[in-house]
């Protein structure tokens, strides 16, 4: 291993981000159907997933046992991202960081980069609103999976009605749920787990974190207020509120905690020339 490698081992990470970044923007350029159809999937599988959840939930609270069915919904939930990454499906949160990334090293223009973002987050919605309607024409919501899901909407949208203190507790939710995500994606990208195994624990890992702790996702919030709509109505003063902190939080967790802290760690460039610069003085 060179003297570089171990001063800068996540310069493999960086690389692999970039060269997904590259695949992304042209994408989104020539062929922006195919990526908001990649989207599509993503926010389809988050759906899915997110109702399998609340059916855990719905399941151990029928059989009074409420902690553990918070455990193994997480749990089961924690797969959702391992069937968008092996799916190639294209999810907005782990694309924050990969933009982000882009940005530090000037691979991608503020725009190109902006629109990278607007189509995921687009085809996340569309799949996701597939998803409602599909619950909405069946009596997948019925019971108390239903009772769940609208107590979950109860409790995300109390944090925007509960002012600055609801918003920043909110915030600071969504910044450490795309922390974790995007740590489980910076482990699949840095080249260091070779087994397909370990790569589904870790993305599981890094899913459950977020969901059994109660941190907020953007996408998952998008789908589950869209579904709720259907069901019985939604107050949508609050519930666009929430997306916009979340959605903000999320690209501080993903985008500037994990993406532009390790794109300037890994920055072997500036870092040896400014040792050379004082060495030299």
């Amino acid at each position: 291993m060179t003297d570089e490698a171990r001063l800068f081992p996540g310069k493999q990470f960086i690389s692999t981000v970039l060269d997904a970044l590259d695949s992304k923007t042209r994408m989104t350029g020539g062929l922006a159907r195919v990526f908001i159809m990649r989207a599509a999937m993503a926010g389809a599988i988050i759906g899915i997933m997110y109702l399998t959840e609340f059916a855990v939930f719905a399941a151990f609270e029928e059989s009074h046992l409420p902690g553990v069915g918070h455990l193994m919904g997480a749990l089961f939930f924690g797969f959702a991202l391992v069937f968008i990454y092996y799916s190639k499906s294209e999810l907005l949160t782990s694309n924050m960081m990969i933009v982000s990334i882009g940005r530090y090293h000037r691979a991608i223009s503020a725009v190109r980069g902006a629109r990278v973002l607007v189509l995921c987050y687009l085809g996340n919605f569309i799949g996701g609103l597939v998803v409602a309607l599909m619950v909405w024409g069946s009596t997948l919501a019925s019971g108390e999976l239903g009772v769940q899901m609208a107590a979950s909407v109860d409790t995300k949208l109390a944090y925007v009605s509960d002012g600055f203190s609801g918003s920043l507790d909110l915030f600071i939710r969504a910044m450490l749920c795309n922390f974790m995500i995007n740590l489980g994606m910076l482990m699949i990208y840095n080249g260091m787990i070779k087994n397909e195994l370990m790569k589904a624990v870790a993305m599981i890992s890094t899913v459950f974190v977020f969901a059994f702790v109660g941190f907020e996702h953007s996408v998952a919030n998008t789908v589950l207020f869209t579904i709720q709509a259907f069901q019985g109505g939604l107050e949508w003063g609050l519930a666009l509120g929430n997306l916009a902190i979340v959605l903000a939080g999320n690209m501080v967790g993903g985008g500037l905690l994990i993406g532009w802290y390790y794109a300037y760690a890994n920055d072997d460039t500036r870092h040896l020339r400014k040792r050379s610069a004082g060495i030299g003085a």
